[in-house]
């Protein structure tokens, strides 16, 4: 077996997040170490294949030196994963608080650069991740999205999630377009993901305000995005590739339109080239890649 696989196999365990058991992931650290290295979170879609994100990205968090994480948002534990656990019914966990303790519990252990992160999701994974980003821009540096479903607008008159409106007696969330509008996001999607399927959310307000497939939606909400930034005074890059060829098909996306290397040339490009990993860890470092 050759290094590569065997580190692959080593680091590609099912780790349970000791203060939230319920929330599995994959993790994948480069041969240098985790320490002072950026964090990439890939999340899965509504399939829930979080190793299926992992194996995508694997190869790329040795070459660009970074962290690889794969959460997987249970259907049990959560159920409303992609809306940051706001739903008309009482959720067990709200995703966004516990990947926050997840990143604060592999920072602690494995030092890693758990503060400003790198995010990509597919379908559901990237309805979660561009609200994340909206949500928690302090954390964020750069986010990718591969065919969402549905987006949430930078407006305040539609109501989360379609909108940055909380409706009354809702989950605390907190949206500052001042912040959110800094952060670079670009979608993918495939040319062909044009039909609706059972996970296609659909309705007379959400069409009228998003479109009826997933490019339209794609090409509409980066196009309100780029516009907002501008009201604001920023030039943030919002952009939206379409992939020739490929349907809604996560693999297909992968390996015909080269959507896991497409993704990381577009978030590294917004990397911090004068962030560089301390040479040394502090006294008080615990080097642990296992995280149970």
């Amino acid at each position: 077996m050759k290094t590569s696989e065997k580190r692959r196999k080593y680091y590609n365990r099912g780790y349970r997040h000791a203060s939230t058991p319920e929330l599995r992931y994959h993790l994948q650290v480069p041969s240098g170490g985790a320490f002072g290295r950026p964090v990439l979170v890939a999340v899965h879609g509504i399939s829930h294949r979080a190793k299926e994100q992992w194996r995508a990205f694997a190869d790329f968090a040795e070459r660009e030196n970074f962290v690889l994480v794969a959460p997987l948002f249970s259907r049990k534990h959560f159920p409303a994963y992609q809306r940051l656990g706001v739903s008309n019914k009482p959720v067990p966990y709200y995703s966004d608080l516990a990947l926050n303790r997840l990143l604060d519990e592999l920072g602690g252990r494995t030092g890693a650069d758990t503060g400003n992160i790198y995010l990509f999701g597919y379908s559901a994974g990237g309805q979660f991740v561009h609200r994340y980003a909206m949500a928690y821009p302090e954390k964020v540096r750069a986010v990718t999205i591969g065919s969402a479903g549905w987006y949430t607008f930078p407006e305040w008159r539609a109501p989360f999630p379609r909108g940055l409106r909380l409706r009354s007696g809702s989950r605390l969330l907190k949206f500052d377009p001042e912040s959110f509008l800094k952060v670079p996001m670009a979608v993918f999607v495939g040319e062909l993901d044009i039909e609706s399927d059972t996970a296609f959310k659909r309705s007379p307000r959400l069409d009228q305000q998003q479109g009826l497939t997933r490019v339209e939606r794609a090409l509409r909400w980066t196009r309100a995005m780029r516009i907002a930034a501008r009201l604001h005074g920023f030039e943030t890059e919002y952009s939206c590739q379409v992939l020739a060829g490929c349907g809604h098909s996560f693999a297909d996306c992968v390996s015909h339109g080269k959507l896991a290397e497409k993704a990381i040339d577009f978030l590294f490009s917004h990397s911090e080239k004068q962030r560089v990993a301390p040479p040394h860890p502090p006294v008080n470092f615990r080097p642990a890649c296992r995280i149970a």
